[in-house]
């Protein structure tokens, strides 16, 4: 018997769920691209944009996933034989330096492992050593998808300052804008990158670059990069068309301005991160009950290093490839695969999944995807241990 019929839910850490307003608002004929409503919209969504960084920086808006917003911010600000210093928590700034690589940067990877966030001691060490300040970017995210940690940009950002090394700072914030605290300025980030399908509640298809002074000039230095990722022609468009390269996203912004709406002009910003705190607790509450009896844990120890976006869970040999398979076919609930943990090839793949709770979700939502994991480790006889609804529904009760 399956019980699914009816509204599924996606639980993944990205695409997140997409509010009916956000729909509706993309649920429309194509509009005139050159004067109008589409053009007047977009003046405020920049500034908007900026809000939702804490920056006085620009923006430029790419028609691409988040890739294309990290090659866009390596290719205007860096030249082929330049040294970037990634720093690793996982999978994805792995990933981030992995494009540098294919772009003919010289990747140096500071490797903090899987369960662990950057350690600020180290990179002064590591920055130290640069006596000739040969390293010309740091590359770190706050929150690693794959490994659920949340790293701590600030404290990043105040050792490069206070050693006052010119390479330029630049942080992923594509799984926790919009989810987590983010102090563009305040925290001497250089240059951010993001996207629309987390935290901001829309389809994948456009990312946001955030550009301060110091990227700025860097851009300057460069003698040319390729016409699209180039952003001067988008922070100086003297038409609309200018601000895209083309064609504009025309769905997407109409999305985005029902999106911008709902997170600082109803919620407001500060709420919404503390809302993501009280989902991120009320998860870790049920995981950590669960795992009492029987080995299922938390990929992240530290709760001060967990992401408010996404949880990465560990388990017994297989239980989370049977979990996943029951909740989806059965409950209607599609949790998050354990990416980068394990091989896909391999037996191991099958000992992790992710619950996402980033973006359009409530009570009954996160609920929902407990319950049906709480379900599904019964059905599959999963050792466990008790109350780990009680213990969600705690946190929920006690905010």
């Amino acid at each position: 018997m399956s019980l699914h019929y009816g509204q599924k839910l996606l639980s993944i850490p990205g695409p997140s769920v997409i509010p009916d307003r956000v729909l509706n608002a993309m649920h429309r004929n194509n509009p005139n691209i050159y004067e109008g409503e589409l053009v007047d919209i977009v003046s405020g969504i920049i500034p908007d944009l900026k809000h939702l960084a804490k920056t006085d920086s620009d923006v430029a808006i790419y028609i691409s996933n988040g890739h294309g917003a990290w090659e866009a911010a390596l290719t205007n600000v860096l030249s082929k034989g330049d040294k970037v210093l990634v720093l690793g928590t996982g999978l994805f700034a792995q990933r981030w330096g992995k494009l540098g690589k294919s772009l003919g940067l010289i990747i140096d990877l500071l490797d903090f492992g899987k369960q662990s966030s950057v350690d600020p001691a180290q990179i002064t060490e590591h920055l130290l050593a640069d006596k000739n300040h040969q390293i010309k970017a740091i590359l770190m995210v706050q929150t690693d998808t794959a490994s659920s940690v949340r790293n701590d940009v600030d404290a990043v950002g105040r050792v490069i300052k206070s050693m006052a090394h010119p390479a330029l700072f630049m942080v992923d914030c594509i799984a926790s804008l919009g989810t987590e605290k983010f102090l563009m300025d305040d925290w001497n980030v250089d240059i951010m990158v993001a996207a629309s399908q987390k935290g901001l509640m829309l389809p994948a298809g456009i990312s946001f670059v955030y550009i301060n002074n110091r990227a700025k000039a860097a851009r300057e230095r460069k003698e040319s990069v390729s016409s699209y990722w180039d952003w001067k022609p988008r922070l100086e468009a003297s038409r609309f068309s200018e601000l895209f390269c083309g064609t504009a996203p025309t769905h997407h912004l109409f999305g985005l301005r029902e999106a911008l709406n709902i997170i600082l002009h109803e919620e407001g910003l500060e709420a919404v991160w503390a809302r993501h705190q009280v989902f991120a607790r009320c998860v870790w509450a049920a995981v950590e009950a669960w795992g009492s009896s029987g080995r299922m844990y938390l990929n992240i120890e530290d709760p001060e290093k967990r992401s408010c976006a996404v949880t990465a869970i560990s388990t017994a040999s297989g239980d989370a490839g049977y979990l996943r398979k029951w909740t989806e076919d059965v409950a209607g609930v599609t949790l998050g695969v354990g990416l980068g943990m394990a091989s896909p090839n391999s037996p191991e793949y099958e000992n992790f999944f992710r619950i996402g709770h980033m973006g359009h979700v409530n009570v009954p939502m996160v609920m929902g995807t407990l319950g049906a994991i709480d379900a599904g480790l019964k059905a599959n006889n999963i050792d466990h241990g008790p109350n780990g609804l009680a213990a969600a529904s705690a946190v929920i009760a006690h905010g």
